[in-house]
């Protein structure tokens, strides 16, 4: 029996062609009939070889085409395409042979709508930057130990999650207040601007937000942080909003950008006082971990009690050489009895010097006034020789009540004696240092102490002390 084409229907029977001159056919028809050609639709299956080439899908609701894109073209791209991106690739059609599959050698790649949306950033951007928005000078440096801290977010977003629990992890204590906004959509850049103008109230005068169910007063934000996760330009899109940016650099404190990944940028990166590459990132640049301020707190400690100690070390043998340098009353007293003897006897030997003095030049004189005097200064004479004769009663009256205004003097400071204190059984009581007790506030039970009575030491020690 004859199974071939040509017994069947010769003229009709189809060319016999060998698989690869088929497959180099269509593909040749491809080159010709498609090329070069524009696709748009959702990365699946991305991965990049050792070789640098990458080899992943297109696919919609419809059918999805395998693709290639060879070491050198993928080398060309400004981001990292990953799955469910929509992108849009130009290349050419062909089949790859081996395995007779249809395959698209991609030559450029960008995101869906990235042309479009990408000059208008690039107008915004160039224009801000001339306004100076994105001047480095404006810039303010992060507080490193926030009050509290801003975030603007939306509260079903991943960006969330991460965001409060490296806060949760790093400074537990530091209050976080949430001001939800949607993040993506045409009505997100407006509930951005407002959720920021609500935490700008408690930047400045510290009102408390609405949403506060226990009605207690929000602590002051020093700091806030708008966050996102990564997505498309399109996704981000509401970050690249103007009045959104003029609304940022109105912020009376410093605002961390961390919006999608590393490679995303938007205009409120620029305008933001810190960009972070992720949320998480924000996080952790805005959040010293606890532990590095509890050990700068147990350094500055050991710092403090190291001064402490050696300022009383020092106050300590200041104490001691003044201790030794000051004399007991009793004898400063002695010191001034002695001092007061010396003055008597100078005092004595001064008058019964000036006496003589006095007498010697008297005399000296009575003798010169016979030859002197004419006769009518006899009377004179006879009056100097009588206040001769009461000169010396006259001095020693004046000796008697110098001598008896010192003796005086001497009876008052022999009062301060302390040893006529200790003579009518009175104690000096003094611990092992020889400095004096005076309070029972300064004793304690088993305390050693000397007590001076008026004819020597006794030494105690301290049985009990009256309860108050």
């Amino acid at each position: 029996m004859n199974t071939g084409f040509e017994a069947t229907a010769p003229a009709l029977a189809p060319r016999v062609w060998p698989v690869g001159a088929l497959a180099r056919a269509v593909g040749e028809l491809l080159q010709s009939r498609f090329n070069p050609v524009a696709v748009r639709g959702e990365v699946s299956g991305f991965t990049r070889a050792s070789s640098g080439h990458c080899y992943f899908a297109l696919k919609d609701e419809a059918g999805q085409l395998r693709c290639a894109m060879f070491r050198r073209a993928a080398g060309l791209l400004d981001f990292v395409p990953r799955e469910g991106d929509a992108v849009e690739v130009r290349g050419r059609l062909t089949v790859y042979e081996p395995r007779g599959d249809l395959q698209l050698v991609v030559e450029a790649m960008q995101r869906a709508g990235q042309g479009a949306l990408f000059e208008q950033f690039l107008r915004l951007k160039a224009r801000l930057q001339a306004e100076g928005l994105f001047d480095p000078a404006r810039k303010r440096p992060l507080p490193a130990l926030p009050r509290g801290i801003g975030l603007v977010t939306s509260p079903g977003a991943a960006a969330l999650h991460d965001v409060l629990s490296a806060l949760a992890r790093r400074v537990p204590h530091i209050p976080v207040l949430l001001a939800p906004a949607a993040v993506q959509g045409a009505g997100a850049p407006d509930e951005l601007r407002k959720a920021l103008q609500k935490l700008y109230l408690l930047a400045q005068d510290g009102q408390a937000l609405e949403a506060d169910s226990t009605n207690e007063p929000a602590p002051a934000v020093d700091l806030i942080l708008l966050v996102r996760g990564g997505g498309s330009i399109e996704d981000l899109w509401a970050f690249n909003d103007e009045q959104l940016a003029r609304t940022i650099a109105a912020s009376p404190v410093p605002v961390v950008s961390g919006v999608g990944h590393e490679t995303d940028f938007t205009i409120a990166d620029f305008v933001a006082d810190v960009r972070a590459p992720t949320p998480t990132a924000a996080a952790e640049l805005v959040s010293a971990p606890r532990a590095q301020w509890l050990a700068e707190l147990d350094a500055q400690a050991a710092r403090l009690g190291r001064a402490l100690r050696h300022r009383l070390d020092a106050e300590a043998q200041r104490l001691d050489w003044l201790t030794a340098h000051l004399a007991r009353p009793s004898q400063a007293v002695a010191a001034e009895r002695l001092r007061l003897a010396q003055l008597g006897q100078r005092l004595t030997h001064a008058q019964a010097l000036r006496l003589e003095r006095e007498r010697a030049r008297l005399h000296a004189l009575a003798a010169r006034l016979p030859r002197s005097l004419p006769a009518p200064l006899a009377a004179e004479r006879a009056r100097l020789e009588r206040l001769a004769e009461r000169l010396p009663a006259a001095l020693a009256r004046q000796l008697g009540g110098a001598d008896e205004r010192l003796q005086r003097a001497a009876l008052r400071l022999s009062l301060l004696d302390p040893r006529l204190v200790l003579e009518r059984g009175y104690a000096w009581l003094q611990d092992e240092g020889g400095q004096p007790v005076t309070r029972a506030a300064q004793t304690h039970v088993g305390q050693p102490l000397a007590a001076i009575l008026a004819d020597g030491k006794v030494d105690l020690t301290v049985r009990g002390r009256p309860s108050r």
